[in-house]
């Protein structure tokens, strides 16, 4: 079986329990894959990922890739076809019945357990996806471009869903997108990439408002350049940090 073997280059980072990070980055600046290699997917040419204080393996020294504890949702969310919801959350369920009605209703598919999959919006699959990592609650959620394809009211009601049962759950949240509304308004940390390389990482407001160079000025809005200083639109700011959750 061959695995993936990536080369990004001099990433170092530590994430708080129950912290939400967001990685940022153009299109190929290794988001996504370093997003992998967390979760024990894809394998490094050096260096290495520590979990609780535990070296995450390789994907060639496990039987099944993947670190125990830490769950990955591909922007893809894959689900089985021609199964109703119910089946598809049952098969993993490690939770109270109880416990498992409380998060079918915060991620707000209680109501389509009796559906097939073939009867699903985009919506309604990538949040039954979510369900179906959190019926067996991991440490640490790996998000893989969650909002892309999704229109601005469905992104409110996803990221309502992720506040609450990553809280209900005490999870820690690592996120990947491309947009800067995805990240600066849900993230408390964001790391910015370019060529598979850290370029900046801070709180959000920070690196939005003193970016390090014109990558990432521009990649997270508008700015101009006066005096060597970026300035950014007021009413864009606002946009970004006032009430958004």
């Amino acid at each position: 079986m061959e695995f993936l073997e990536v080369a990004l280059e001099n990433i170092e980072f530590t994430l708080q329990k129950n912290q939400r990070l967001a990685i940022a980055g153009e299109t190929g600046s290794g988001k996504s894959t370093l997003l992998k290699i967390i979760a024990g997917l894809a394998a490094p040419k050096k260096g290495h990922i520590h979990f609780e204080n535990v070296k995450v393996l390789l994907p060639q020294e496990r039987l099944i890739p993947g670190q125990p504890g830490i769950a990955y949702l591909s922007q893809h969310f894959e689900l089985w076809h021609n199964y109703r919801v119910a089946e598809i959350l049952d098969y993993t369920n490690d939770l109270e019945p109880a416990d498992a009605q409380n998060l079918y209703h915060l991620c707000h598919i209680d109501h389509l357990l009796g559906r097939r999959t073939d009867q699903l919006s985009g919506g309604e699959r990538q949040r039954i996806a979510l369900a179906r990592l959190l019926v067996r609650p991991p440490r640490l959620l790996l998000l893989d471009e969650p909002f892309s394809n999704l229109d601005m009211i469905h992104k409110r009601t996803l990221k309502a869903v992720l506040r609450n049962v990553t809280a209900k759950f005490d999870i820690t949240t690592i996120l990947v997108s491309h947009d800067p509304y995805d990240t600066l308004t849900w993230a408390e940390k964001l790391i910015v990439l370019k060529d598979s390389r850290i370029v900046q990482q801070g709180p959000p407001r920070e690196v939005y408002e003193m970016p390090t160079n014109e990558y990432v000025a521009g990649l997270l809005g508008d700015y101009a350049l006066a005096n060597g200083q970026f300035i950014r639109p007021e009413a864009q700011t606002a946009f970004f940090f006032s009430t958004h959750p």
